[in-house]
């Protein structure tokens, strides 16, 4: 759904980021064409392969911004190479709007609250931002917010939710999904009630299902799922960009009780999809044969920009034009549920996470090649081929963990020392490639996050002779 906002960005990126200017000359493309929403649609995709990688730095981003303080944070691409994108505080204080309407829905009011950050505190965007983001709109709501930046450590949240917590009013607890969710198990075996702390639970990196969703909210407590929960859907490329609302959640839940209208909505059947909300104000999202493009500005803006998501755009009244073909009324259902003061009626993007090229764990990307590594080495090649096929899985408990199907060498058995090996080499791949999973695997529980099975050479199942390699499996 692109505006003149993004024409205009689009204008002066072309005149002012020397690195844009000759994607399009190469392109063939004439700034001067560009003028309409219709002519926006012959402006080529760029992509952190087809057109970041290949500019320095000082030519992506604009004059004034590469003079003067960037913050930078990094990312791996598809082969596992880091990119180190910078911005300014621009991104921030977007992100900071979207948290203040996050304070501002809590069904436990205003009073004193508890933020504990658990994203990475790293290099990685998620950790830093945010805490800038609740630092930024604390100050503006001038409302006693407390922030604990905690990091990727259920330790240091455990202690602060015994220690902490119960000298406030609520808590909001931030972090990966699968984390959250893990949190949640083991504090019980910790002794603390998280009823009567008022739990609120903020998350980004990756979708979740609503049974998900349902299941931390029932065992932390959560008086509502609708307001006092929300899923981002973030990126290191351009921050915050577009979020779950309380209309959202309560759109996908009626969406999902009928097939007919899911694909009505979402296009397809098989995965439910993040369904958030964007401020055109600070990003435009189109879809084009199935993936979806950004458009936003920061100190490396981005046009038509790919960051490899499937998905698509709908506009505000046309979900309530939707719903109401399957006899919904989306104005009745806000009422009913009580939300009517959060209705701000922006577009919606929904959007499918990447499984052709990686899979996700505890919202960390897992490539092909971290795999590859592993089964490399020497210990290993005796008895593992390189091939494998890796997927998400949940156990029954909701636990979230990486299954690696592993190739046997002909003539080689499976067994449980060969399992052992295979995890062994496979993990201090994982841990020398990704230093976020470095810090996963320092958990109590982080045996249990890559699980190895083994397959006879040449096993149909996933190892088929004479047909290409799937290395990642739809969960």
């Amino acid at each position: 759904m692109i505006t003149q906002k993004s024409i205009d960005l689009f204008q002066k990126a072309a005149k002012q980021i020397p690195a844009y200017a000759d994607f399009l000359r190469s392109n063939g493309i004439n700034p001067n064409d560009i003028r309409t929403p219709e002519d926006f649609a012959k402006v080529p995709p760029t992509s952190k392969k087809s057109y970041l990688v290949n500019y320095q730095l000082k030519d992506l981003v604009w004059e004034n911004d590469y003079n003067n303080m960037m913050l930078f944070c990094s990312t791996s691409g598809s082969t596992g190479k880091p990119y180190y994108f910078p911005r300014n505080e621009k991104l921030s204080e977007q992100y900071s709007y979207l948290v203040e309407d996050f304070l501002n829905y809590s069904s436990y009011g205003s009073g004193p609250t508890l933020v504990l950050v658990g994203f990475g505190m790293g290099v990685w965007i998620g950790g830093v931002i945010t805490l800038r983001a609740f630092e930024m709109a604390a100050t503006r709501m001038q409302r006693p917010i407390s922030i604990l930046p905690v990091g990727y450590n259920k330790a240091e949240i455990i202690k602060a939710l015994k220690d902490l917590a119960p000298q406030y009013e609520q808590t909001v607890i931030i972090g990966y999904p699968p984390f959250l969710k893990e949190l949640i198990d083991e504090v019980e075996d910790e002794g603390i009630d998280l009823k009567k702390l008022q739990i609120r639970l903020l998350s980004a990196a990756e979708a979740y299902t609503e049974t998900f969703r349902n299941y931390v909210c029932k065992k932390a407590g959560v008086r509502s799922s609708v307001l006092d929960t929300l899923n981002i859907y973030g990126t290191a490329d351009i921050g915050a960009m577009a979020y779950e609302t309380p209309v959202s959640i309560l759109a996908r839940r009626l969406v999902i009780q009928d097939p007919m209208l899911f694909m009505d909505v979402f296009k397809q059947y098989e995965k439910t999809p993040t369904l958030a909300q964007y401020n055109p104000d600070f990003i435009e999202f189109e879809e084009e044969n199935g993936e979806v493009f950004l458009t936003g500005d920061s100190a490396l803006p981005l046009i038509k920009y790919a960051v490899g998501d499937n998905g698509g755009v709908i506009e505000y009244a046309e979900m309530e034009r939707i719903l109401k073909h399957y006899s919904i009324d989306l104005q009745s259902e806000i009422e009913k549920a009580g939300i009517g003061h959060t209705v701000r009626k922006t577009p919606f993007v929904f959007v499918y996470e990447r499984s052709d090229l990686s899979a996700t764990l505890h919202g960390i990307l897992i490539y092909p090649e971290f795999i590859k590594e592993g089964l490399l080495m020497p210990e290993a090649t005796e008895y593992f081929t390189e091939r494998f096929s890796m997927s998400t899985k949940y156990d029954i408990h909701h636990n979230q963990f990486l299954q690696i199907n592993v190739e046997l060498q002909p003539g080689v058995e499976k067994s449980e020392h060969l399992e052992g090996l295979a995890h062994k080499v496979i993990v201090a791949s994982l841990k020398s490639k990704s230093s976020e999973f470095s810090e996963i695997s320092k958990s109590k529980s982080s045996k249990q996050v890559v699980q190895i099975v083994l397959w006879e050479n040449g096993h149909p199942r996933y190892f088929a002779p004479g047909v290409k390699q799937k290395w990642v499996e739809k969960s």
